[in-house]
């Protein structure tokens, strides 16, 4: 059963008092004004300076992943929101590249088309159990979420929730309220098709998304943190290519890049890591290593070869940075 979800309060319920949580997923109210229109769900700028900040980042006090390994219960619930306790990253699904391909379809057509009628900003975000949108307010003034959980479309206006199994794009259309449309796509987006055909989705595969976007999604926002990053963007997830991913670095110097992490293209067979540098790379150095964009990747099959994926992302992430920023 689908429930309205507060991601900020259900940590804060899990904590003593004290704590203060923070998070990786949007949670209301509805942000209307600034350059971003979303919550920063790490900040701490409006915590209390007394509390304890308990985040999935090294910018708080206490590690999720710390209080964790004394508590059973705040493992189960960081494993499953990729706040600590992390979760081994499984197998790529069977036949995964038509799911992932109708996945994309229905989140740049669709759960992002909803956000960007309603304040024309259009980017997603990791939730548990898939992606959606932050809050956002509809003509009613309710905060509105609309998210994919596991194989549901779901769409949370105030306390209520109404959802459904994924079908077609049409039938999305209508629970949302939204004709679906490719202004959220990119050149490398996948046609939008016909809006009747079934959309082939399963759970292995909508699992196996939302945990490349949960883990993503958990180096990013330390990536972030680099100290002496220039101008960071924040993580989103961008549906016109369907990857997570964030800006640093200078523009003026040249130097800066995206940093990410993709579910796989035409040019890549599998999910992949990837550096992609704003000008051009130094090609000599073998960091550079992809052939089809200025920049550099580490594939899916590297990536699990690591002993500890998240710390492998990290040093990818952070190596790229150092290299654009010294040149």
């Amino acid at each position: 059963m689908v429930s309205p979800r507060n991601a900020q309060q259900e940590a804060q319920e899990l904590l003593a008092d004290g704590y203060v949580a923070r998070v990786l997923e949007p949670s209301p109210p509805a942000i209307d004004d600034g350059d971003w229109f979303a919550d920063d769900a790490v900040s701490l700028s409006d915590a209390d300076p007394d509390a304890t900040a308990v985040m999935p980042t090294t910018a708080g006090e206490i590690l999720w992943d710390e209080l964790a390994a004394d508590d059973p219960d705040v493992a189960a619930f960081a494993a499953e929101r990729w706040l600590g306790a992390y979760k081994e990253l499984g197998a790529i699904p069977q036949r995964f590249a038509r799911r992932r391909t109708d996945f994309h379809r229905l989140a740049y057509s669709v759960v992002a088309e909803a956000r960007r009628l309603a304040n024309s900003k259009f980017g997603l975000r990791y939730t548990k159990d898939g992606f959606g949108t932050p809050f956002f307010t509809d003509e009613s003034g309710a905060d509105v979420q609309v998210r994919v959980e596991g194989i549901q479309l779901v769409v949370q206006r105030g306390d209520e929730v109404d959802s459904q199994k994924i079908s077609t794009l049409e039938a999305a259309g209508r629970l949302v309220g939204v004709d679906p449309s490719t202004e959220a796509a990119e050149d490398d987006s996948p046609e939008l098709g016909e809006l009747d055909d079934p959309l082939i989705v399963d759970e292995a595969s909508a699992e196996f998304i939302a945990d490349w976007f949960g883990f993503a999604t958990s180096v990013l926002e330390e990536f972030r943190l680099t100290p002496g990053a220039k101008d960071p963007s924040r993580v989103q997830l961008w549906p016109g290519h369907f990857d997570v991913a964030l800006e640093v670095g200078s523009a003026e110097r040249e130097q800066r890049a995206t940093y990410g992490a993709s579910l796989g293209d035409d040019a890549h067979d599998e999910p992949y890591l990837y550096v992609g540098a704003w000008g051009e790379v130094d090609r000599s150095n073998s960091f550079w290593n992809d052939e089809t964009f200025s920049g550099a990747t580490v594939s899916y099959t590297d990536l699990l070869e690591e002993p500890d994926p998240r710390e492998a992302a990290l040093v990818f992430f952070q190596t790229g940075y150092q290299l654009i920023k010294g040149r």
